[in-house]
């Protein structure tokens, strides 16, 4: 299933601030992981409940946000960098506050969302990634935690290769584009 990515501005010739692009790469960005988490199932593995594919869902923002702050490092200085991430992260969480009060009901969806995510954004700062894009190791990360929530029932013994192998490397060509769309 192909996702219908938005990336390109109806008024192109106007300003935009940081807090916009980071509102439109958030908007693409729910979608992507949204997509992502289906085609797992799609590809016959297996959810247990809907805690455990939000969990997913959250793993490939994660994911996204760490692309988006490597992709834009060169092209904005620190403070401008620190602003875009912090309003792509805070539009996020909120789209896993109103997901996670739909699926789950009434809790703190937001505030767990960043406190994973101030935790994986450590463990992923240990990774590289080049211009290619995603190292062996970047990916293997994202392959393990999505593993981690889904289990290692015989259904899920291989999610790890169907993320490394294809999925993560997906996500990441669709950022690129739609970053480079987005600061064009």
């Amino acid at each position: 299933m192909a996702v219908r990515i938005k990336s390109q501005w109806y008024d192109e010739d106007a300003e935009r601030s940081l807090e916009e692009i980071a509102g439109a790469i958030a908007f693409n960005g729910w979608k992507i992981a949204m997509e992502k988490a289906i085609n797992l199932h799609g590809e016959n593995f297996v959810y247990e409940n809907d805690q455990q594919r939000l969990a997913v869902i959250a793993e490939y923002l994660i994911y996204e946000i760490q692309i988006v702050e490597r992709q834009t490092h060169g092209a904005l200085d620190n403070e401008q960098r620190r602003t875009l991430i912090t309003s792509l992260a805070l539009r996020l969480a909120d789209h896993m506050q109103e997901n996670g009060k739909d699926l789950l009901g009434p809790g703190e969806h937001a505030t767990a969302f960043v406190e994973l995510l101030n935790r994986r954004a450590e463990e992923y700062s240990e990774l590289s990634f080049t211009e290619d894009g995603p190292s062996y190791p970047f990916l293997r990360h994202l392959g393990f935690v999505i593993q981690q929530i889904m289990g290692a029932s015989q259904e899920n013994r291989w999610v790890i290769d169907q993320v490394m192998d294809k999925d993560g490397l997906e996500v990441y060509k669709q950022l690129k584009r739609i970053i480079r769309n987005l600061f064009m």
